[in-house]
C-alpha cells in the first residue's frame, strides 16, 4: 500500500512541471492545426474543411490571432458541390485552470468560394477549450456561430440562421 502512495506522489510531481507550464503567458505565440465541419441549421447538406491558426497573447489571458479555413461544401438545393474559404481575425478571453484552458471570443472575418458563391463578411461568436498535453502541445476544440453580412448571398440563402462552425486540432504554444 505504501508502495502505490509513493508512485501516486511521484507522478503527481511529475505533472506539475508540466501544468505551470501550460499557462499562457504575455507574448507567448500559437500555432493551431485543425479539421472542421459545419452544417446550416436546418441539416440538410454538409462542409467539412481544413484550418490554420496563428495566435499571439497581448495579456496573459487575452489571445488575438488570425485563422484560414478551406472547405468543401455540398448544400442540397445549391448548384453542386463547390470549394470555400474564409479568413477571419479573432479574439479570445482565456481562463486558466492548469493543464484546461476553457476560451470565448469572437471573429470576424470574410468568406469566399467558387460556382457563383456571392462572397460576404461574416461574424462570429466563439468558445472553445484547449486541453494542454505537455508545456507546449494542446489538443481544442473550438465552436463558433457565424452571420452572415449579405442576405442576397449563395451562403446566407443556405444558411438563413447562420452556421455553426466546430473544429477540432492540436495546437503548439511558442
Amino acid at each position: 500500500m505504501m508502495r502505490y502512495s509513493i508512485l501516486i506522489a511521484a507522478a503527481a510531481l511529475l505533472l506539475v512541471p508540466a501544468i505551470s507550464n501550460a499557462q499562457f503567458k504575455q507574448g507567448d505565440w500559437e500555432l493551431t492545426l485543425g479539421g472542421s465541419g459545419s452544417s446550416p441549421s436546418r441539416l440538410n447538406g454538409f462542409s467539412f474543411g481544413v484550418d490554420a491558426g496563428l495566435g499571439l497573447f497581448v495579456a496573459d489571458q487575452l489571445e488575438i490571432g488570425v485563422r484560414q479555413h478551406a472547405a468543401y461544401t455540398d448544400l442540397s438545393g445549391a448548384s453542386g458541390a463547390n470549394w470555400s474559404g474564409s479568413t477571419r481575425v479573432a479574439v479570445d478571453f482565456h481562463l486558466d485552470f492548469g493543464a484546461l484552458q476553457p476560451f470565448i471570443g469572437a471573429n470576424i472575418g470574410y468568406v469566399y468560394g467558387e460556382n457563383g458563391f456571392h462572397d460576404t463578411w461574416e461574424a462570429a461568436p466563439e468558445g472553445g477549450l484547449k486541453w494542454f498535453v505537455n508545456g507546449t502541445t494542446f489538443i481544442y476544440g473550438l465552436i463558433e456561430y457565424q452571420f452572415f453580412f449579405d442576405s442576397n448571398s449563395n451562403v446566407a440563402e443556405q444558411f438563413k440562421d447562420g452556421q455553426f462552425i466546430y473544429t477540432l486540432g492540436i495546437g503548439f504554444k511558442f
